[in-house]
């Protein structure tokens, strides 16, 4: 599909690597949760290598927990800039951290993923994926969307519901959908706009687009995966394990 000709493709992302990671624990007792390996690699390589291969050229990653640790690790990648949104003094949440960062992440619409979960991806990139399909048009806000059969290390009712063109709603209180957000977004940084550095959640700038109908969903081809406890590890490595052979 080639590129809207009103749109470019995102050239910087936000890396949310700033949470305490407490249900890791006993792990992440001496290290950060994006530094948790799965098949000898960490986290956040694993997000920062999908943002390369989009042709992603600066990361801004946040660090709070083990900050440190955190910054001496990420020195060492080459091919992709990396710029450290420094949240030592006070943990800011998503929506905060990217407040804090947006003088970092420049006019143009951004990447943001969580340094936490990733995806194998099937027969498209899905970043590259995102960006073909972004519409700034109708668009606030577009989610990588993944199905319940697609995940693994996944516990909860879904996030959302989706209609035929894409756009996306909360569900409803006590019902379940499918579709579950997979942390990755392309996001405007006009949302922020007057926005105090504060802690909240980056559910209010989803909620906001849901308002004015401007939140839009593309579904993962591939799978996704969650490490959100110690137990979720051998299943994810038995995720790459199947999807090799």
């Amino acid at each position: 599909m080639p590129d809207r000709p009103d749109t470019k493709r995102p050239n910087v992302a936000m890396v949310l690597a700033a949470g305490l990671g407490k249900r890791m624990r006993p792990i992440t007792s001496t290290i950060p949760k994006p530094l948790v390996e799965i098949r000898g690699k960490a986290l956040i390589d694993y997000g920062l290598d999908a943002l390369e291969r989009a042709g992603v050229s600066r990361a801004v990653v946040n660090v709070h927990y083990l900050a440190d640790l955190m910054q001496a690790h990420l020195r060492r990648r080459d091919g992709i800039e990396i710029v450290v949104s420094d949240e030592r003094d006070e943990l800011l949440e998503s929506g905060g951290g990217i407040v804090r960062a947006l003088p970092l992440l420049g006019p143009d619409p951004f990447y943001v993923i969580n340094a936490d979960t990733f995806w194998i991806d099937g027969y498209r990139d899905n970043l590259q994926l995102m960006a073909e399909l972004w519409d700034p048009r109708r668009m606030d806000v577009l989610l990588l969307i993944a199905e319940m059969r697609q995940a693994t290390g996944y516990e909860g009712r879904g996030d959302f519901t989706m209609d035929v063109e894409g756009r996306l709603k909360r569900v409803p209180e006590r019902d379940m959908s499918p579709f579950i957000y997979a942390g990755a977004a392309i996001v405007k940084p006009e949302l922020f706009a007057g926005m105090a550095e504060e802690k909240f959640s980056l559910n209010r700038i989803f909620d906001t687009a849901i308002e004015n109908e401007r939140l839009f969903g593309v579904r993962l081809d591939g799978l996704w995966l969650t490490v959100g406890t110690p137990d979720a590890i051998p299943a994810a490595e038995a995720a790459f394990k199947a999807s090799a052979a």
